[in-house]
């Protein structure tokens, strides 16, 4: 198979790029697992932190990036459930491995691909819906989010590939959604996937922020904040809030600290989640996989979800799928192609 492999950082030659496109032995599946032979691999920030040396994978993942690929079943281990036969379309949830033609994924990570999408739409949205779905609603018995019908979201970052998804996943399940994107453009898109404010951030300050949002909500804040940005966010993210409201946090692009504001915290009787997806144990991961077949499966192929793909990049030239990221580029998600 071929792989896109980190390059050391003391190997001169490689510099700028950190990715090589290697060729290597395919894997076998094991007991409870599926061969896929990968046509879409989609493009997420943890690898870009993974590449920079700052997001390792867990024990007993690959060591070579990728979260997300959309494919075909080429084979199956033993024990493996044969429900999803070899031949099927399936997009698939992974702790690692993805940057390859070839990745053994657990049979309970695995969700076929409506025929509605495109191989390259589905490897877009794994990793985005399973993220969406277990914040802002929960996993099993264990709420986070606890989004409801009625309740008001704000989700900041509208326009990236997480942001798109939560749009759409909270006007899915009756929300009123706040959102914030950077920009004229941007604004108008995630506008069009049914966010019912959108607040440009481009120029605005966390306070100026804070200050729409409170404005949108007639003063009374939201019920759930989803916050990619971390630490820069925190004092701004809970004067948001409602009573009883839920701050979720899933990313650091501003920071891993930040000052809270306690009293604050208590005046709203809210509280501060945070999460990671990656590391879960293989049946959390099977139980969000089944929440996200069950609830949002059936949208996807309706049309009433839709995967929304900013650009397809041949893996041959991931850093520039890499910069696209980066750089702020990206409206939706960035996918590599086999």
């Amino acid at each position: 198979m071929r792989l896109l492999t980190i390059v050391p950082a003391d190997d001169a030659d490689a510099e700028p790029l950190r990715l090589r496109l290697i060729d290597a032995p395919t894997p076998r599946p094991g007991p409870g697992e599926a061969l896929v032979r990968v046509t879409a691999s989609g493009v997420n920030r943890a690898d870009l932190l993974q590449v920079a040396g700052h997001y390792p994978p867990p024990p007993g993942a690959p060591e070579h990036p990728g979260l997300e690929v959309a494919g075909v079943i080429e084979a199956l281990g033993d024990q493996a459930d044969a429900a999803i036969p070899p031949g099927t379309r399936v997009m698939a949830l992974l702790a690692g491995g993805g940057y390859a033609d070839a990745a053994v994924v657990p049979v309970g990570q695995l969700l076929p691909i409506p025929d509605t999408l495109t191989d390259v739409e589905a490897a877009a949205l794994p990793e985005a819906l399973a993220t969406v779905w277990s914040n802002l609603v929960g996993v099993g018995d264990s709420p986070v989010g606890n989004l409801r019908a009625g309740d008001t979201l704000h989700v900041i970052g509208g326009s990236g590939g997480i942001g798109t998804a939560a749009v759409q996943v909270g006007r899915l399940l009756g929300a009123r959604v706040v959102a914030t994107a950077g920009g004229p453009d941007r604004c108008a898109a995630v506008r069009a996937l049914g966010a019912d404010v959108v607040l440009d951030h481009r120029d605005a300050t966390p306070q100026d922020v804070t200050a729409a949002v409170l404005a949108a909500t007639d003063g009374r804040g939201v019920d759930v904040v989803l916050d990619v940005l971390g630490g820069a966010t925190l004092t701004e993210n809970v004067r948001r809030l409602a009573t009883g409201g839920r701050l979720v946090v899933i990313g650091t692009q501003r920071g891993r600290r930040g000052d809270l504001d306690v009293l604050a915290l208590m005046q709203r009787r809210a509280s501060i989640h945070g999460t990671t997806l990656r590391g879960r144990p293989l049946a959390e991961k099977a139980a969000i996989t089944a929440d996200v077949a069950a609830h949002l499966l059936p949208a996807l192929a309706d049309g009433r979800l839709r995967p929304v793909v900013h650009a397809a990049v041949p893996a041959a030239d991931a850093e520039r799928a890499h910069a696209m990221l980066r750089d702020g580029a990206a409206l939706g998600k960035v996918v590599l192609t086999w």
